[in-house]
């Protein structure tokens, strides 16, 4: 299971007006995500990122059996889960926003879906929601217009285009407000057009 340490920057809650919670990829940690944080916020953000004990949210691909990712994908969902529970104390969750890389995006899409409600915006930097196939019964709630970001390449080995485009369909009929980018031939990164892209829609 996932002990719960987080990376914090910004304001402190407490004093903040809005909140980001920022999701590394496999292999990486949260001092390789937080500084996405830059991109997009100022002296009003409370700025998170937890890690993912051993340096991955799941041991499987995002696309394997679920059972084959327990129990620490159903522990990587409380963490996000507490993260936004705990900041809504002081940060309501419209100005919550939840964004993620790799495996990170998946986990910020999965878990959002999971508990759909209103959000700043969400965005998922080359990532899909899980499992070997999509379980629509997973998902509860109504974003209510929130708006979500997907990014991919119409080539990464990791995120098949076909997963993104079944994402998108299931957080559209939860209420969100999509915007799906393919980018052809882009590497497994997070790039500067998508950032722009984030921007112009959420802040």
């Amino acid at each position: 299971m996932h002990s719960y340490e987080i990376l914090e920057g910004g304001t402190p809650l407490a004093e903040a007006g809005k909140a980001i919670i920022l999701l590394h990829g496999r292999g990486a940690d949260a001092g390789d995500i937080i500084w996405l944080a830059d991109e997009f916020c100022d002296e009003s953000f409370y700025i998170v990122a937890p890690y993912a004990t051993n340096n991955a949210w799941y041991p499987h691909s995002f696309l394997a059996p679920e059972e084959q990712n327990e129990p620490w994908l159903t522990s990587a969902v409380q963490i996000v889960r507490r993260l936004i529970s705990d900041i809504s104390v002081h940060v309501p969750g419209e100005r919550i926003y939840l964004m993620g890389f790799s495996q990170g995006a998946c986990l910020s899409l999965e878990a959002a879906a999971r508990y759909a409600g209103v959000y700043a915006g969400i965005a998922g930097f080359s990532g899909g929601l899980i499992g070997d196939r999509i379980r629509i019964e997973k998902y509860k709630g109504d974003f209510r217009g929130t708006k979500i970001f997907i990014g991919n390449s119409d080539t990464d080995p990791h995120i098949p285009v076909q997963r993104t485009n079944e994402s998108e369909t299931v957080l559209k009929n939860l209420g969100a407000d999509i915007t799906l980018k393919i980018y052809p031939g882009m590497a497994h990164t997070i790039t500067k057009e998508e950032i722009e892209e984030v921007r112009k829609i959420m802040f």
